[in-house]
This record gives structure tokens, sequence and C-alpha cells, in this order.
């Protein structure tokens, strides 16, 4: 091995296990230690040392992993640019960190976003200036650049097999390439720089080279395979796995108002909640299902999930993974402190004006608990254990899931209510909105449709409207209908939770209410077994149900709770022997929550709340 790759092999050993969670620290120290040797050349054997004039005095005579330090010369640079291409804005705050460093060594520096650069202008004449140039790329879904280096990156790679231009096209370039991604997408981990790579195999080969981008590519792949045989090895052996809750994710994910539990839990208090408690009116489920707005604790088992929504009203805090790999809880301790955490977060509406006491009374006795909170909570490996228990508590159960773990569905126990989450109606744009580290995603999805198809208890399809990304895609969005056969789908515009660095959505892919309910109703023409049962304008959400909770001309969509517990505590004493179907524990629609009626889905008991700006309340934020 050639000193350079030596170099690099010591470096890369240096970033992958010291450094293996990014920090703006680490960052900063691994790239301005690339800036000190892509300033220099190796020494040849019989050439004079020369001094690093960028180096402090009193460098270490060694680097971070045991490495013996490069004797260097000096070569003049004019500056150095550092290009980024990011999605959530994780390699523009790294490019924005390097700038800094950089212009602490007095060295002219320019951050540049590969979207608003033009390689075919501009790049070819850095071969012969006297710049650096810095690659931080993303990896976006399947292994492909992020949006704003899609056209940088697919240019290079076209330039490079195009055989009028020729493999050394940017010979005489001097440059680095870093790669940013999440380790939870397995093959497709920092596979965007490879365009690079592919790009330099020709010219990054000689001894006078800044960087060997292909041997650094080799040696990372090399070296992440060695981990994964490593994290086999010791799982094997026993050994103690890391937890979810990063210190970093404990921060901001507290920051947004969580309550963690233990290593990978939370629960959070809904705004229906406080809602509720105010006489304010409750949430779609309220309407569509009777559930108590006030007695609902928002809950979740697990904080990971394996899809990277476009919509995700977490701005994607929470960690993602396509299996579980953490610490594991046990479901009573989740249970008991998110029952405490939850009625602490009640006890302090105590006194607030326009709490009404008896709601405030009766929301210390948790009744409901929607399992959607964030992340996968079917991914939790006791989840079925973790349902038993509230279920024993007297406490329903309305579980989401974003189908992609088919066989978790089947194995599932009967909840109250089951939900899939169906966002786009095709595999590409399922691909676009959902973003899935699965590389089988839509397999898996068609497979946990048909999983939902085999229950027994009441099972729901949550279409969540996009407008420019999946509103028009009714006949697809039917046929997917009829594959999982559920017993009610729920359609609901975006909400729109303000401006992320992890989402392109604007308040122009919002939905009217007006124009949800015209897709509802072209839908429901498609879906003869189906008809549009409830509405709530509030939430910018109808419900479509199948014609078999229509009874005697009236709709049945509501619960009977208690009926529901009964029917679960038989199943639990027959050892699972006695089923039970969804209309067992089914319950009259009272009036006003019907789709037509001048209430709009807003309880008459309570009074509505009216915002200065209505327009949000008619886009149902």
């Amino acid at each position: 091995m050639d000193t350079w790759s030596y170099f690099y092999t010591c470096l890369v050993s240096v970033w992958l296990h010291r450094f293996y969670i990014y920090s703006a620290v680490a960052f900063g120290i691994g790239l301005w230690v690339v800036i000190q040797f892509t300033t220099t050349r190796t020494k040849r054997k019989g050439e004079k040392s020369h001094k690093n004039p960028f180096s402090p005095e009193g460098t270490s005579d060694k680097l971070g992993n045991g490495c013996a330090p490069l004797q260097a010369q000096e070569v003049h640079v004019a500056g150095v640019k550092i290009f980024y291409g990011s999605q959530t804005g994780t390699a523009k705050r790294f490019a924005k960190a390097l700038a800094e460093a950089v212009t602490s060594l007095n060295l002219p520096v320019e951050v540049i976003n590969m979207g608003d650069y033009d390689p075919e202008d501009g790049l070819a004449e850095e071969t012969s200036s006297r710049n650096i140039c810095v690659f931080l790329v993303a990896t976006y879904t399947e292994g492909q650049p992020p949006e704003s280096a899609a056209w940088f990156c697919k240019w290079l790679e076209e330039a490079a097999n195009d055989f009028r231009v020729g493999k050394s096209f940017l010979q005489g370039l001097r440059y680095a390439v870093f790669g940013l991604g999440n380790s939870a997408y397995v093959d497709h981990y920092n596979t965007a720089e490879e365009l690079f790579e592919t790009s330099s195999e020709e010219e990054a080969g000689g001894t006078d080279s800044v960087i060997d981008v292909e041997d650094l590519g080799n040696i990372m792949g090399h070296m992440k395979k060695a981990k994964r045989e490593q994290e086999l090895q010791e799982g094997a052996a026993g050994a103690e796995r890391r937890e979810m809750i990063t210190p970093a994710l404990r921060e901001a994910l507290t920051k947004q108002g969580y309550k963690l539990i233990g290593s990978h839990s939370g629960v959070k208090l809904c705004r229906w909640t406080k809602s509720m408690l105010r006489g304010r009116g409750g949430c779609y489920k309220h309407t569509f299902y009777g559930i108590e707005s006030h007695r609902c604790m928002e809950a979740t088992p697990s904080l990971a999930c394996a899809n990277k929504c476009v919509f995700c009203w977490r701005h994607h805090t929470n960690p993602v993974g396509t299996e579980w790999r953490w610490k594991m809880d046990q479901p009573e301790l989740i249970l008991q402190e998110a029952l405490e955490k939850h009625q602490n977060m009640i006890r302090q509406f105590k006194g607030v004006s326009g709490v009404k006491a008896a709601r405030l009374e009766e929301a210390l006795a948790v009744k409901h608990c929607a399992l959607s909170l964030v992340g996968e909570p079917i991914m939790y490996p006791h989840i079925n254990r973790f349902v038993r228990l509230l279920h024993q508590h007297g406490i329903s159960t309305f579980l989401v899931t974003n189908a992609q773990f088919p066989e978790e569905i089947r194995r599932l126990e009967p909840v109250t209510q089951l939900y899939v989450s169906v966002d786009a109606s095709t595999k590409e744009s399922l691909r676009r909105i959902d973003r899935p580290l699965f590389k089988d995603f839509w397999q898996r999805f068609l497979d946990s449709l048909k999983a939902l198809a085999e229950k027994q208890q009441r099972t729901v399809y949550r279409l969540t409207l996009v407008k420019a990304w999946n509103v028009d895609e009714l006949k697809a969005y039917a046929d997917l209908i009829s594959l999982g056969k559920p017993d009610f789908v729920e359609v609901k515009g975006v909400t729109y939770c303000g401006e992320s660095s992890a989402s392109s959505l604007t308040m122009a892919n919002v939905p009217w209410h007006g124009e949800v309910v015209s897709f509802v109703q072209e839908l429901a023409r498609l879906l003869p077994d189906y008809g549009i049962a409830c509405e709530h304008e509030h939430s910018n959400c109808l419900l479509l149900a199948h014609s078999k909770f229509q009874v005697d001309g009236e709709w049945r969509t509501w619960i009977d709770y208690g009926r529901f517990q009964e029917l679960v505590r038989e199943h639990e004493r027959s050892g699972g022997s006695r089923t039970f179907t969804a209309a067992e524990y089914t319950a009259r629609t009272p009036p006003w929550a019907l789709f037509g009626a001048s209430e709009r889905g807003f309880d008459p008991l309570d009074v509505r709340f009216q915002r200065k700006n209505k327009a949000r309340d008619i886009l149902g934020c």
C-alpha cells in the first residue's frame, strides 16, 4: 500500500471507530487533518524534508490511530471550495463547520450548494486552478444522492462514461470526498460517494494524486463489512446493545415536549387532549369512533422507524432502522412510566383557565392509547405483551404501522383497531413520499396489506393526501383497498408542520377541505362496498366505511369499548381459541358525526374555539 493509502487507512479507521456517531467537533477535526494533508504532497525517497507551513507548532508525532506521520513538502494552495449536497441539512452544517476551520488557516474558502452549481461550466476549470475541492455528499433513498445534488452527480456520471470526454477529464483536480449517510441503510450506506469514485478511477491512481478515492472507497467497504461481522459476533456472544435514545436525541425530543421512557419509548400530550379538557372539542377519532380525547394517551414503545416520510411531524429527529438492534426495556416498565408521565402532564392543567374540573378528573384515568406517537411501534419485539398489558388496564389500543413489517402484522394479537398508513398507491410515489429503508419496500407494503386482510378485528387504511404528490392516484388506491379489504378508510389532508430541512413540503402541498371531500367522493364511486360515513372538518378528514357497518340504514362506526374489553378477556382466557370479529363491538354513530351533518363532525356538547386565522382551521392545522 502506498503512503497516501496508508494515511487514509488511518484516517478512515479513526473516522469509523472513534467518531462513528457524527459530531460537529469530530467532523471539524477530521476534515482539518485532511486539509493539512491535501495542501502537501508525499515526500519521495531522497527528497529533503520541508516543514508544512499550515501545521501548528507542536503537532503530535502520530495520527489518532497510531499511524506514523507523513513527511511532506509545501504545495501552494490558492483556496478551498467546499461543495455540499444535503437533504436534511447535515452536509450543509458540516460544510459550514469546515469552512470555519479553513478560514482559521488563513485560506480563502467558498461554500457551494451543488444544486446551484453547473459542473459543466465550472468544474473543469478547477483542474488547472490551485484550489482544493472538498465534496460533502449525503446518501438519500435507494443509494441516490440528495435532490440538490442530483444534477451534479448525473452530469459527473455521464461525463465519466462519455468516450468523447474520457475518464481523465478531471485529471489534475485536487479534491477530497466525504460521504454522509445513515448506517441503517445497510447496502446503500454512503453509496452516493461511489459516483465520485467511478469518475475518478483512472486519474486518481498515480503516485502524485492528492487522494486515491478508489482505495478510500474500497477501504471503507471492507471496514463496513468487518464492522457488520463484528456486530454479529458480539450479538451471538450476548454483548450488551447500545441504547436507542442517544444524548443528542434525548435533548432534541425533550425540547419537542416528549417525555422519554427508558431507552426507546416515549409519551406526549396530544393537542386534542388539551382541547377536550377545555371543552373545545375532540379529535377525529372522537367523531369517527367515539373515543374520549381527554382520556387518550399518545405513546410508543419504539421511537425508531423504517421510513423517513416527507410529512413526518417529528422532522426526523427519531432514529431509523430495519430491525431491532438496541437495548430492550420490559413492557411493564414502559406502561408504568407512560401512565405516570401522562398523568403528571394532565395534573399540570389543574387550575388552568377554561379547563373543566370534571374532565380533568376523568383524564387521570386513561381509557385509550394511541400507539402512533412517532416511530414504528410494531418493531418493538414485546409488542404483544405490551398490548395485553394495556387491555388488562382497561385501555383500548389504536395501533398504527407503516406497512413494512408484514410478518409482525400477522403475529400481532387482537388490538381495538389496527391502522396501516397507505401514503401512496404506486411504487414510485411511495418511494418519494415514505422514503423507506428496505430495498424490497414495495413487496413488504403489499404483503402488509394482505396481512391486514387476514385480521378479524377492526382495520383501517390511513391515506394522507399531499397535493402534487399523490392526489391523482384514485384507481390505484381503489386497487389497494380491494387488496387489504379494510373496514374503514381514513382520508386526511397532510398537516403542514412548518419549514424543515428534512422535507420540501410547503403550504401549497396542503389540500383544502373541499378538495379532500371531492377526492373521497370520487374514490367512493370506485368502491361499491364502501360509503362516506363521517367527516371531521376541523382535522380536514373524512371516513369511508364498509357497508357491513351500516345496519338498518344506520352507520355503526363507533366502538363499544366495554364490549371489546369483555371479548379480549375471553380471548385471553381461552388461550386464543375464542376469536371475535369487528362486528361484535360496534356502536351507533351519532347524527352530528355523520357526513353531511351541519356540525361537520364537531360534537355539539362542546364549544368550538375559532382561531384568528380561520384558514388554519379549514386546512386542519
